[in-house]
């Protein structure tokens, strides 16, 4: 087998990862599909995908991850989270990052009604902004999925003009 059918394969597993892991935690998607990507590009010599694209392509891979940060946060801000909830979210979504798919839900969701039980809020308001937190990850997690498809279309786009 060549260099260049070897190129091609790694580009389509490592794409087609990439866009499972923008959805699925246990996979670093968008590290995936932008490596895939630049195999793609490098299958062809980086004769149609050249370096501003696939600066622009990592760009968005670095972008897909604060977009996802910051729905969730947005998301408990939008239910009415305080200061100490909105530090809780965000430690416990670093924390559940360790926990695989249960970790990155309920991690961001203990975290902000820790957060809301600390300023003495009341259960229901601090499941409210909980409940919250989840909501703007769904968010997150639709909008990183989002650019992983931009990426994709903006390689496709390039290499066919």
């Amino acid at each position: 087998m060549d260099q260049v059918m070897l190129l091609w394969i790694l580009a389509v597993v490592l794409c087609l990862s990439g866009l499972a892991g923008m959805v699925l935690p246990a996979l670093p998607g968008a590290p995936l599909l932008f490596v895939g990507l630049v195999c793609a590009a490098w299958a062809e010599g980086f004769t149609y995908v050249g370096f501003w694209t696939l600066l622009t392509l990592g760009v968005l891979a670095a972008l897909s991850y604060l977009v996802e940060f910051v729905a969730s946060l947005v998301g408990a801000k939008r239910f009415g989270a305080s200061r100490k909830a909105l530090v809780g979210a965000a430690v416990g979504g670093l924390l559940g990052l360790m926990l695989g798919l249960p970790g990155i839900v309920l991690g961001p969701f203990i975290g902000a009604v820790v957060g809301e039980l600390l300023e003495l809020r009341s259960l229901g308001q601090a499941g409210r902004v909980g409940l919250g937190t989840v909501i703007g990850l769904a968010v997150g997690v639709a909008g990183k999925l989002a650019i992983g498809i931009a990426m994709v279309g903006i390689f496709l786009v390039v290499r066919l003009l």
